[in-house]
This record gives structure tokens, sequence and C-alpha cells, in this order.
């Protein structure tokens, strides 16, 4: 684990405390071995899309908003899982770091995907980020707090969150895939 006092607040029991430019954001562990991360919600304006965004897209969005991403709305979960995005297009649109499409979902409150190819990344399997513009959109949507979400990426997974304002809880199984230890 990572040891920097100026990166990161020491460990206590299940819970990391980063400090970043965005302030603190914690990570804690909970007796489900869920992971909920506390970051700031980013919620979204609505604005008028690219001019191009049903040809980048492949499908037409029924509303589009934006954050630090667009986020282009969808009628149902069929459409966000068939879209193809023109991953060229998709990198010209200079005005968003990424883009997020959502609808609502069959089994879930709602579903998204996320691309970014602008930052090298076509789509994101499953994306924190991403979460603090779309808890927000749906609770205030749905009119609940606590939401369930799917991101249907190839690999994909399941979130559980809540909103609570200007803050956001995104929670999620997570899998060690690496370990490693750096000294300085």
């Amino acid at each position: 684990m990572l040891r920097h006092e100026t990166d990161i607040a020491p460990a206590v029991e299940d819970k990391i405390v980063f400090k970043t430019l965005s302030g603190l954001l914690t990570v804690t562990r909970d007796d489900k071995n869920l992971m909920t991360l506390d970051f700031p919600a980013r919620p979204p304006e609505p604005v008028m899309p690219p001019s191009d965004a049903k040809e980048a897209l492949s499908a037409q969005p029924i509303s589009c908003w934006k954050a630090r991403d667009y986020l282009f709305e969808f009628s149902t979960e069929e459409e966000v899982r068939g879209l193809k995005p023109d991953f060229a297009r998709l990198a010209s649109w200079d005005q968003a770091f990424g883009v997020i499409v959502t609808a609502p979902g069959r089994e879930v409150d709602f579903v998204s995907r996320f691309f970014a190819p602008r930052a090298g990344v076509p789509e994101d399997p499953v994306t924190g980020s991403a979460h603090c513009t779309l808890i927000p959109f749906w609770a205030e949507r749905l009119k609940k707090t606590v939401l369930r979400a799917q991101q249907v990426s190839a690999r994909g997974g399941e979130l559980f969150c809540e909103a609570q304002g200007a803050r956001v809880k995104i929670a999620g199984h997570a899998v060690t895939y690496a370990k490693g230890m750096i000294e300085f």
C-alpha cells in the first residue's frame, strides 16, 4: 500500500483517505466486502448536443446534459447496450472529458456506459467518476436517493449508489488483481 503523507492519509481500519486536488476522497470496506467511494457530486445541466451526436453514438439520444462529461439519455437499456460509438468522432469533441450514455434499467434503476477516447480509453468497464454525474441525475428523475446501477460494458459491473446532496457514495465489489509495495 502506498504511504506518503502528502498523498494518502494513514489507513484507519478499513478506510483510506486520499488527499487530492478535489479534496479528501475516502474508500471504505464494509462487512459485505463492498468498497465504498465517497466523491463530490457533479450534477449535470441540460445542453445542446454536438451536431453529430446521432452519428457519433449510432443512435438518437432523447436528451443531452453536461457536467465534466457529456451525458446522453436514451429511452431503453437495449439502446445503451446496442450503441456502436464512432470513437474518432467522440475524440474530436473537445468540450468534455468523456461521454456517458444512460437509460432506465430493466432490473436496476439505471444502466450506463462510459467512453473517453480523448484520454486513450475507448470504453471504461466500470467508471466511478461517471457516477458522480449519473447519481444526482437519476436521483432527481426517480425521486430517490438510494439507487442500484449497472455499467453494461463488455466486462461491466453492479454499483450501489447513494445521493447525499453535494456528495455521492458509490459502492461495489472489487477484485484484487495486483499487490505491491513502494518504498521511498
